[in-house]
């Protein structure tokens, strides 16, 4: 740490826990030169056994969220985002920093992290920088899953501004979360808050050198699918917020085209990348994925339901 670093904190998502929370605390808090951190680790009473963690890293403050009642049912994907959500709110509203990032437990940060997003965040006069996700080994399933989420976050990429960065891994400026508390403060949801940031002439800037190791325990189609599902529903329900009817209905129509457009779109992305072999064999699953998140995503822009 040197003189005059702000405090970073970071709200960690927890979604898996369990061994995969233990890879993620032994991440962030063996960072290399840290700065001033503030680790902030929101968790209901669904998840409360995380909790028995706290002896073993004092740095980290567990938030104790207790009972939160969802939607959905929690057992549900719409459920558990919903949750992961309202957490991540939590933690925002408590965090202490001058820089916040978001983590999720899934994707552990390499030892020069924290050190790398001050510094970034000291020499470029953008609120919101977000980092590369690369994908740890894993089964062809698991890739297929990383590269249809994150692929476009994966090394190698030119740094610079963009539409889009992921709160698997983005930090910002207090000053910029402070203007759209109003949009935060019950649920953090990505793209409400960076759609609305974009609105007001801000810039989101993506950074190859910032980078979080995403790792998801093996899992199946029958778990994916779902998941995907209903995930795609609430991008669609936050997308119809802002359409009008007619684009609604121009997007519902335009449904069937989607899935083989996003698999090209994919398959370029990852050509450039240098993994066009891997990713031709992973096809098939990305390709039933994609369709997943399709379906649920024209349901939830046609009927604007979540």
């Amino acid at each position: 740490m040197t003189s005059g670093d702000p405090l970073l904190s970071v709200v960690v998502t927890l979604v898996d826990g369990g061994s995969v929370m233990r890879r993620f605390l032994d991440a962030v808090t063996n960072q290399v030169d840290p700065p001033a951190l503030d680790i902030v680790l929101p968790y209901d009473a669904s998840v409360a056994a995380v909790a028995e963690l706290a002896s073993e890293y004092p740095a980290v403050r567990f938030l104790d969220l207790g009972e939160i009642v969802t939607g959905r049912p929690i057992e549900t994907a719409a459920g558990q985002h919903e949750l992961y959500d309202r957490r991540r709110a939590a933690g925002l509203a408590a965090a202490r920093g001058d820089l916040i990032a978001i983590l999720e437990d899934r994707g552990a940060p390499r030892a020069d992290w924290a050190r790398t997003v001050v510094r970034l965040h000291q020499e470029l006069p953008h609120g919101v920088i977000g980092g590369a996700i690369e994908c740890a080994p894993g089964d062809t399933l698991n890739w297929a899953f990383y590269v249809c989420d994150f692929g476009r976050y994966g090394l190698p990429f030119d740094s610079g501004p963009v539409t889009w960065v992921s709160d698997v891994n983005v930090t910002y400026k207090r000053s910029i979360l402070e203007e759209t508390r109003e949009l935060w403060q019950e649920r953090f949801r990505e793209p409400i808050v960076h759609w609305a940031l974009l609105e007001r002439g801000e810039t989101l800037f993506l950074s190859s050198e910032a980078v979080v190791e995403h790792e998801r325990p093996t899992t199946t189609l029958g778990v994916l699918l779902p998941e995907r599902f209903h995930w795609g529903r609430l991008f669609g329900h936050i997308r119809a917020m802002h359409m009008g009817p007619l684009r609604r209905a121009g997007y519902a129509l335009a449904g069937p085209l989607i899935p083989p457009m996003l698999l090209l779109r994919h398959g370029l992305t990852q050509r450039r990348k240098g993994h066009l072999a891997r990713y031709l064999k992973a096809a098939p699953r990305a390709a039933i994925l994609l369709a997943a998140w399709t379906v649920g995503e024209v349901w939830g822009t046609v009927t604007g339901r979540p």
